[in-house]
């Protein structure tokens, strides 16, 4: 017993001794307390809302009154034809859009009873059904009272639902485009994040610094079989995901891949950073934990980011899985171009260039 309390005080002294070592027991559980607390809900709020309301009548006035009153939408567009409906879906403008026909009204008071479309960005199939539950909510709410003001029988407004890019609202098509992006993440992480601190660790790394080699030699060397296995690990989750799980792929794979190899660059990018800065492979591993569990949460994977408070949105815009879930899902599920994509794949660009050009400087001032 003596030896074993021996042992497990060294192990203690060895992991609380360096102070990165105990940044990393105390501040992943703190930070991943406040990302869950704040970004982790199931709850959806302010839903942007467009409103086609070819009917003048009061009756349907009344119904757009209450969707403008509930706290579960918000009208961002008022629409005067069928061609602006594509355009405000497409740029996730509007998640839902309120179709009120021009007979509504005087179908209401002729015969009692009318119907009205409701049109769903079904790319989100979770947001998608909770929100048509709110449009339900209000639709029989006001049918409810139609009938009891004017002493009709049944539903007075029948909802008809319409999900594009995703019409039966398939969870799986949500899920796995995601989960793509997400293993992509880790298997890339982790290989890049502890190459140099197991080249510390096996005393190699002090051998490889007096060779001739300059530090951005280094940098390619340790990121290349990263970037072999992180692409490689796509394209074989890509292919699950068509012809095993029978998630549609719409979208072009010129596309696709541009968001595949930004993406990658930049996850390598901090796995660089986190292994220049790791000692050992221990502190390596805790590092790349610290930074994928939050990526994951603040993606959009599970939780929508409008949903988050406005300062963990802004968190949000240093996340590369971000943008690579918009190009996931665009892509197979949309068919987004390659021009509808740029604002996602600048970003990633922009990330992989810093991250790596911090690496690179890490790596120099270890040589140095």
């Amino acid at each position: 017993m003596s030896r074993l309390l021996a042992l497990i005080r060294k192990e203690f002294l060895a992991l609380l001794k360096d102070p990165r070592s105990r940044f990393v027991i105390i501040g992943p559980p703190i930070i991943q307390l406040v990302v869950f607390g704040y970004a982790a809900t199931f709850d959806v709020t302010d839903v942007p809302l467009a409103v086609y309301n070819e009917s003048g009548g009061g009756a349907a006035r009344d119904l757009v009154a209450r969707f403008d009153g509930s706290p579960n939408f918000r009208r961002v567009a008022m629409i005067a034809s069928d061609a602006e409906i594509a355009p405000l879906i497409d740029n996730r403008t509007a998640l839902v859009v309120l179709h009120i026909g021009p007979t509504f009204s005087r179908d209401l008071l002729r015969d009692g009873h009318a119907s009205v479309q409701v049109i769903l960005d079904g790319r989100d199939s979770n947001t998608a059904l909770i929100t048509l539950g709110y449009a339900s909510t209000i639709v029989n709410t006001f049918s409810a009272q139609w009938a009891k003001e004017h002493g009709g029988g049944g539903a007075a407004a029948r909802l008809e639902v319409r999900s594009w890019f995703n019409p039966n609202l398939q969870s799986r098509w949500f899920i796995v485009p995601g989960i793509i992006g997400i293993l992509t993440l880790v298997v890339t992480m982790l290989v890049t994040a502890l190459s140099v601190a197991r080249e510390r660790e096996q005393g190699t790394f002090d051998q490889l610094l007096v060779t001739p080699f300059h530090p951005w030699e280094i940098l390619v060397g340790k990121a290349a079989p990263g970037f072999i296995i992180g692409v490689a690990e796509s394209t074989l989750i890509i292919a699950a995901a068509v012809f095993w799980f029978r998630v549609p792929l719409v979208g072009d794979l010129v596309t696709l891949y541009t968001g595949v190899v930004l993406f990658v660059l930049a996850a390598i990018g901090v796995g660089l950073m986190i292994s220049s800065l790791a000692v050992t492979q221990q502190q390596a591993l805790l590092g790349a934990f610290l930074f994928l569990v939050p990526a994951i949460i603040l993606s959009g994977f599970s939780t929508p980011i409008a949903n988050m408070p406005a300062a963990v949105q802004t968190i949000t815009y240093i996340d590369p899985l971000r943008y690579f879930l918009v190009v996931l899902r665009g892509t197979f599920l949309q068919g987004a171009s390659f021009r509808l994509l740029i604002d996602q794949f600048w970003p990633m660009a922009l990330i992989a260039v810093t991250t790596l050009t911090t690496a690179a400087a890490l790596f120099r001032r270890r040589m140095y």
